[in-house]
């Protein structure tokens, strides 16, 4: 596993090889951005959406938070940075798609599900457990449905991206947006496992592999 040395040496080898070999697009991008997709992705270090979708710098809009959360549209109290981060991209940058990515093995969706932060000492923070309590709605569902094994987590997983999408139609500037054809929000979920990404249809709830060709 990397430290950060090898952080440092990635750099290195990318001074000298890509952004030498893209200097004219760098010198382009320094003067502004103007990306035309917005990801809503996981923290988690397995799944680096710049990877997974081979873009080059400037083509994404990227927010990465514990399990690819998306808080409802609220106003007042607290600092919100996935909402800023979405008000900048939809209103300033003017993204034409949003795309929300949840992803397997996801340790935030397993958190949600088992409650696993629910009992976090004052000290603590208490962070995690007040950020994952945002599928708390759906935890109950998914344990009535699936119980605790696997497949209530993998449920968890593909609901999380479902109530992202959901909590982005409460900001008026979305669903504004959304309802005269100029903004388009997606689900997406990437099985780490064997490599695959699944599109959610959402007329009917399900999510199926995107074509690899």
């Amino acid at each position: 596993m990397a430290d950060f040395n090898d952080l440092l040496n990635g750099y290195r080898r990318f001074r000298t090889g890509g952004w030498q070999a893209q200097r004219a697009r760098w010198a382009e991008l320094a003067q502004g951005q103007s990306p035309k997709v917005m990801v809503i992705a996981c923290s988690d270090s397995r799944v680096d959406p710049s990877q997974i979708f081979d873009t080059s710098p400037g083509e994404m809009f990227v927010v990465r938070n514990v399990a690819n959360l998306v808080p409802p549209f609220e106003v007042g109290g607290g600092r919100h940075g996935v909402s800023a981060a979405l008000e900048f991209a939809v209103t300033q940058l003017e993204v034409s798609e949003v795309v929300v990515m949840g992803h397997g093995a996801c340790g935030g969706c397993k958190a949600a599900l088992s409650r696993q932060f629910a009992d976090a000492q004052p000290g603590d923070g208490g962070f995690i457990a007040h950020w994952i309590d945002l599928l708390d709605e759906a935890r109950d569902r998914i344990k009535a449905e699936h119980g605790d094994g696997p497949e209530a987590v993998h449920a968890m997983e593909l609901e999380a991206v479902k109530v992202s999408l959901a909590n982005l139609r409460t900001f008026p500037f979305v669903a504004k947006r959304e309802a005269a054809g100029t903004l388009k929000l997606r689900g997406a979920y990437f099985a780490i496992a064997d490599g695959l990404l699944h599109l959610l249809d959402e007329d009917s709830g399900s999510f199926s592999p995107a074509s690899a060709t």
